[in-house]
């Protein structure tokens, strides 16, 4: 089955709105026409109402980078998918891994930020499920730290996070999802995981996911690899049979590093379709 690949742009805490409008507005003359391939832009939370006014009409979806699971309430800093489909979101994404905490586990692979923020495979399900019940395509993040990685625990883990994370979804909503599979280690840090092992490990999502609902569903879902994806390794990580697309950080801060990787995308899908 074909499916279209997305390649989905976090930004992460970048960009003054003046300077993330800028780049869309010299982002999408670049993508517009490309076929075969699907585009979108998650911008921080100050940035969404002008990016998204400045992608109305164009071929470049919008997404935020994380939604919180109740409608409203007393919860202070927090995003509501209400106010996030409000703003003209297509994607939301959920359980990234500088948001998965690992308290109490030192991992040289850890971020910053996964020490302070501490989602967990309960949380991340809660959110998957508010995204869903608003119309949000959420971009479920699962991955392995380092140390999960040498102790040879990668499948065991990204498994449970499957489980867990779509524990609650129906087949048809997780037909309709997408999840990225981002190694903890190769986060930001320019280590990148090999083609053909990122290939492997989006493979036994897709069977997990196969297991847990249907062949259709695993047919059916998209599956990005994210981690250290740029302009100059995108081309061999697309190639992969499994692979339907990236997420991207700190090459999508870049447009033309960003439309390289979409224009590449774009190629290999059309020369698979043929």
């Amino acid at each position: 089955m074909s499916r279209i690949p997305l390649i989905a742009g976090n930004w992460k805490m970048h960009k003054t709105v003046a300077e993330a409008e800028s780049l869309v507005r010299d982002l999408v003359p670049r993508v517009e026409g490309l076929e075969k391939v699907e585009v979108a832009v998650c911008p921080p939370a100050t940035a969404l109402h002008v990016v998204g006014q400045a992608l109305a009409g164009s071929v470049v979806e919008l997404g935020a980078q994380d939604v919180f699971w109740a409608e409203q309430g007393a919860f202070t800093g927090m995003i509501s998918p209400v106010m996030l489909k409000e703003l003209g979101c297509k994607y939301a994404i959920v359980g990234h891994s500088e948001r998965r905490g690992r308290f109490g586990k030192p991992d040289e692979s850890l971020g910053e930020a996964a020490r302070v923020f501490g989602d967990t495979d309960a949380s991340v399900n809660l959110k998957v499920k508010a995204a869903l019940g608003h119309e949000l395509i959420p971009i479920m993040c699962v991955g392995e730290m380092l140390a999960e990685r040498d102790e040879g625990r990668t499948d065991a883990v990204v498994t449970r996070q499957i489980e867990v994370g779509l524990e609650g979804v129906s087949a048809e909503q997780a037909a309709g999802m997408v999840i990225a599979y981002e190694p903890v280690w190769a986060i930001g840090t320019g280590r990148a995981c090999g083609a053909e092992e990122a290939n492997r490990v989006i493979g036994l999502i897709r069977k997990t996911i196969r297991g847990k609902f249907c062949e259709e569903v695993g047919d059916r879902i998209r599956i990005q690899y994210g981690g250290s994806v740029t302009d100059k390794n995108a081309h061999e990580l697309l190639s992969q049979p499994e692979l339907d697309g990236a997420l991207v950080g700190g090459a999508s801060l870049e447009v033309c590093r960003f439309a390289l990787i979409v224009q590449a995308a774009s190629v290999i899908a059309k020369e698979v379709s043929k």
